[in-house]
C-alpha cells in the first residue's frame, strides 16, 4: 500500500502543470529578492547641543509575506554637518521593531513620543507617552469615547500643542447605540455586558466615505491632556462635518487655545474619498475644550457658545493646513479644480490666510492665492503644483519659505515655495529624470530619497550653497544607508538595466483642442543595457489608474520585478495625467476610452518605429482604469496584444455606476464637465447607453488576447461583478481567459501575500504568451 501511494501522480494547484508549476518556483523565488526591499515612510529631525549634528528618526516599513502584513521599524541616525558641506549618517546597529504601533508623532521639541496602538477588536485605544529613557504615561481610550485613531493619512490628524500638555487628534465616534432583542422580542433599557439572553441588533446603516473606509465610523475631534489622561470631544462641530488634518492654531496670551481643522461636509450621502480630491471642503477654527489656565473667565465664557468658524468661505476645497514658524500666517492647499470640472484629481494651487490676532476675525479674512492653477505652461516651465503631501514642518528657517514635492511631467521634483511672494522653484536637479520624494528638513537643508525605475532608492541630503553675485543653489550628495540594502542579485539584474523618459507627439483629430491638450505625452522607457541579438525583448505597456493620476520615475519592486525577467516596460502617462497642465488633464474627461487609448497606441506605435519593440511581443497591463484601457484596447486592437493582466478593471460603466462609492466619476468621465449637473443616483436610459458605448464590454466581441483577471472582492471602487461579466464572457467565447478572486483586499490588492500572488501571476502569464 504505501509502495502506491509513492507511485501515486502528485496533485497540483489547479491551473497549474507541470512546466508552469517550474515557472511559478523560479519567479516567485526572484520576486522574494524584490520584496525584501524595505521602505522610509516618515522621518524626524531633532536637534542637539551641537550646531554641526542633529539626531533622526527613520519609520521604515517591510512586507511581511508570512504574517500578511508590514512590519514596521525605526532606525535612528547622528547627522553630523562637515565644515566642507558634506554631512555623513552615523547610523544604529539594528531598528527597533514597533510592533502594534499605529502611528508615532513626536513632540514639537523632540522630548516626548506619542504612540497610538489601535484595537484589533472592540477594546480601548491605547496612547503612550514615551521620554527619552522609558514610558511616562499610558492612557486606555474605551469605545463608549471613541473608536481607533484614524492613522490613515486623509482624515488623520494627530498634533501636539506647542507647550505639549495638549494633543488633538481625529478618531471614530463612539458606537450609536443599537436595539436590543431577546426571547420576549424588543427590550427597553439596552444591552448589559452581562446579559447574555439578548442580543444587540443593527439599527439604521450608516453611510461610509467608501473604499477603504467601510465600517469605520464618522471622524470627530478629540483633545487629550497628557497630564491628565482626559480626553475630551471637542464641541461647537455640526454634525453634518468629518473632520481631519487637526492643527493648533498660534496661542494668544490671555486667550483659549483653538484648533484649525478640515471640514467635508454631507447631507444625504457620502461618496468614495480615497483618491478623489474633489469632495468639497473647508477649514475651520473650533475653540479646544481643554482651557488655558490664563484665559480670563469672560473669554472663556465667550468662545464656550462659539460654534465651529468657516476660515475658507471664498473657496470650495482647502486642505492639509499648516502655520507659519511664527503663527502670522497660515498656507493650505486647494483642489478646487478638481471640485469645479469634478475630475477626482487635478492641478493644485497654494494659498494663503494672515492669521489675525482675534480668531473671530477669522469670519471674514482674505485669502491669497500663493501659486494658482497652471493651465498651459511653455515647455520646461513649472507645470503647476502636483502635490498629495505636506510634511508637519516645511518651513526653511526664513519663515516664508516651504519645501513641497510635487509632481513635473512624468518625474516627481522638490520645489521651494516663497509664501509671500510667490516665487517658485525647482530645487532638486533638473537634468536628472529621476524621482525625489520629501523625508524631513534639517534646518535648511533636505533630507529626501530619490530613485528610478532601474535604480534602488537611497538617500539624497540637499544644502544650499551660496554663489557668487549672492546667488544661491541646492547641492545634493548621496547618504550610505543600510535601509535599502538589496542582495546582490537585484543589484546586479538592475545594473544591466536603463530608462529613458520619452517625448511621444499626440494625434490631433480636432481644432477644438486647447494648447495644452496638444503637447507631447510622456512614457517611461525601461530596456535591457545588453541587446545581444536583433530581436527585441517582448514589451509591456504599463497604464495607470486613474485615470487623473501619474506614473513617476520612481523605484518599483514589482515593476523592477518584471523588468528583471526580460521584459522591456513602456510606461506611459497619457493626456489626463499629473503633472503636465490643467489643459491636458481636463482633455481627457468625456474622450474615456477614445483618446486615451489613442495615446496608448501612439506610443507603442512609436517604440515600435524605432526598432525597440517587436509588433508580436506586446503585452499590456493595468489596474483600475488602467484595467478599462488594457481592456479596451484588447477590444479596440486586437490583433496588437499576445497577453493581457489586469487588476480590479472598469469593463462596464453602465454597470459600475448602481453599484461603485464614486457613480459621479462615471458621469463626469463619459459626458466631461457637463457630468457634474447630469450626475443623479438614478440614472436615465441615455446615461446607460452612453456608459455602456464608453466601456470595454463595448468591444468584447472583438477580443482574442488572453487574459488575466486580479480581483479584490472587499472593492467598493470597482465592484468585483463588474470585472467578473467581462472576464465570464471572454471565458464564454473561448478566449484564455484566467481569475483570480482575494476575498480579503480591496480595490488596491495591497495586502502583501496578495499582491506577492499577484505579480508572480502575472510574470508567469506573460511568460506563457510572450514567448
Amino acid at each position: 500500500m504505501d509502495g502506491s501511494k509513492a507511485d501515486a501522480p502528485k496533485e497540483m494547484p489547479l491551473g497549474l502543470d507541470d512546466t508552469t508549476e517550474e515557472e511559478y518556483a523560479f519567479q516567485s523565488k526572484l520576486l522574494l529578492e524584490f520584496n525584501s526591499i524595505s521602505n522610509i515612510n516618515n522621518a524626524w529631525i531633532f536637534n542637539s547641543d551641537s550646531a554641526l549634528a542633529s539626531q533622526g528618526m527613520f519609520c521604515i516599513s517591510q512586507s511581511n509575506l508570512l504574517a500578511n502584513k508590514s512590519k514596521k521599524f525605526i532606525l535612528s541616525s547622528t547627522i553630523l554637518k562637515e565644515s566642507n558641506s558634506s554631512v555623513k549618517f552615523h547610523w544604529a546597529p539594528f531598528p527597533i521593531e514597533m510592533s502594534g504601533a499605529s502611528k508615532v508623532v513626536p513632540s514639537p521639541s523632540g522630548s516626548k513620543l506619542l504612540v497610538v496602538r489601535n484595537p484589533e477588536n472592540e477594546g480601548p485605544s491605547h496612547l503612550e507617552i514615551w521620554n527619552s529613557s522609558h514610558l511616562e504615561k499610558e492612557f486606555h481610550v474605551p469605545q463608549s469615547v471613541h473608536g481607533s485613531v484614524y492613522t490613515d493619512e486623509w482624515f488623520e490628524g494627530i498634533s501636539w500643542n506647542l507647550d505639549e500638555t495638549c494633543i488633538a487628534y481625529v478618531a471614530e465616534e463612539p458606537s450609536p447605540a443599537k436595539p436590543t432583542f431577546n426571547d420576549q422580542g424588543y427590550k427597553k433599557g439596552g444591552l448589559t455586558e452581562k446579559d447574555s439572553g439578548s442580543w444587540k441588533g443593527q439599527g439604521d446603516w450608516e453611510e461610509s466615505w467608501g473604499e477603504t473606509y467601510s465600517g469605520k465610523r464618522q471622524p470627530a475631534l478629540f483633545v487629550l491632556s497628557t497630564k491628565s489622561g482626559e480626553v475630551q470631544p471637542v464641541k461647537g462641530i455640526d454634525k453634518s462635518l468629518s473632520v481631519g488634518q487637526v492643527v493648533w492654531a498660534p496661542s494668544i496670551e490671555g486667550s483659549a487655545q483653538y484648533l484649525v481643522f478640515v471640514g467635508w461636509s454631507f447631507e444625504t450621502r457620502k461618496l468614495g474619498m480615497k483618491y478623489c480630491y474633489n469632495r468639497p471642503c473647508a477649514l475651520y477654527a473650533v475653540r479646544a475644550p481643554h482651557k488655558e489656565s490664563n484665559a480670563t473667565e469672560t473669554e472663556i465664557q465667550l468662545t464656550e457658545v462659539c460654534q465651529a468658524l468657516k476660515l475658507t468661505q471664498t473657496i470650495n476645497s482647502a486642505f492639509l493646513p499648516r502655520f507659519s514658524p511664527d503663527g502670522k500666517f497660515l498656507v493650505f492647499l486647494s483642489a478646487k479644480s478638481s471640485v469645479d470640472s469634478g475630475a477626482h484629481s487635478a492641478t493644485n494651487s497654494l494659498h494663503r490666510i494672515d492669521w489675525p490676532s482675534d480668531v473671530k476675525e477669522c469670519i471674514s479674512i482674505e485669502v491669497y492665492d500663493v501659486i494658482p492653477v497652471v493651465t498651459c505652461a511653455e515647455h520646461g516651465c513649472f507645470p503647476g503644483l502636483y502635490c498629495l503631501t505636506v510634511l508637519s514642518n516645511p518651513w526653511l528657517s526664513d519663515g516664508r519659505t516651504i519645501i513641497l514635492p510635487s509632481f513635473w511631467h512624468s518625474c516627481q521634483v522638490l520645489l521651494s515655495v516663497n509664501v509671500l511672494s510667490g516665487e517658485v522653484s525647482r530645487i532638486t536637479p533638473s537634468d536628472s529624470n529621476f524621482s525625489w520624494s520629501l523625508l524631513a528638513l534639517d534646518g535648511n537643508n533636505i533630507i529626501s530619497v530619490l530613485s528610478s525605475p532601474v535604480d534602488v532608492p537611497e538617500i539624497s541630503y540637499g544644502t544650499i550653497i551660496e554663489k557668487e553675485n549672492n546667488a544661491k543653489a541646492w547641492s545634493w550628495s548621496n547618504v550610505s544607508s543600510p535601509i535599502f540594502r538589496c542582495s546582490d542579485k537585484v543589484r546586479s539584474l538592475l545594473s544591466s538595466l536603463q530608462f529613458s523618459i520619452m517625448e511621444i507627439p499626440v494625434k490631433v483629430g480636432s481644432d477644438n483642442l486647447t494648447k495644452g491638450a496638444r503637447q507631447p505625452i510622456e512614457a517611461i522607457y525601461v530596456s535591457s543595457k545588453n541587446k545581444k541579438t536583433d530581436t527585441c525583448d517582448p514589451l509591456i505597456a504599463i497604464l495607470h489608474g486613474g485615470p487623473h493620476s501619474v506614473s513617476p520615475s520612481s523605484f518599483s519592486k514589482s515593476l523592477a520585478f518584471l523588468s528583471s525577467l526580460g521584459y522591456s516596460l513602456l510606461i506611459v502617462n497619457y493626456r489626463g495625467s499629473l503633472g503636465f497642465g490643467e489643459e491636458a488633464l481636463q482633455s481627457l474627461p468625456g474622450k474615456a476610452g477614445s483618446q486615451d487609448v489613442d495615446d496608448v497606441i501612439t506610443a507603442i506605435d512609436h517604440v515600435i518605429n524605432l526598432g525597440l519593440a517587436s509588433p508580436s511581443k506586446i503585452a499590456v497591463l493595468g489596474g483600475s482604469h488602467g484595467g478599462f484601457l488594457a481592456t479596451h484596447l484588447i477590444g479596440q486592437a486586437p490583433e496588437k496584444f499576445v497577453a493581457a493582466a489586469t487588476r480590479n478593471p472598469v469593463c462596464n460603466i453602465s454597470l459600475m455606476v448602481g453599484v461603485t462609492d464614486i457613480p459621479d466619476w462615471c458621469y463626469v468621465e463619459s459626458y466631461g464637465i457637463a457630468g457634474i449637473d447630469r450626475y443623479t443616483e438614478a440614472p436615465s436610459e441615455e446615461d446607460l447607453t452612453l456608459f455602456y458605448s464608453k466601456s470595454p464590454i463595448s468591444h468584447l466581441s472583438k477580443v482574442k488576447t488572453p487574459t488575466l483577471f486580479l480581483f479584490g472582492a472587499q472593492d467598493l471602487r470597482v465592484p468585483v461583478s463588474n470585472g467578473l461579466q467581462y472576464a465570464r464572457a471572454l471565458k464564454a467565447k473561448g478566449v484564455d481567459t484566467k481569475i483570480i478572486v482575494f476575498p480579503n483586499d480591496v480595490h488596491s490588492i495591497d495586502r502583501p501575500q496578495s499582491d506577492f500572488e499577484s505579480f508572480v501571476n502575472i510574470g508567469v502569464w506573460f511568460k506563457k504568451y510572450c514567448k
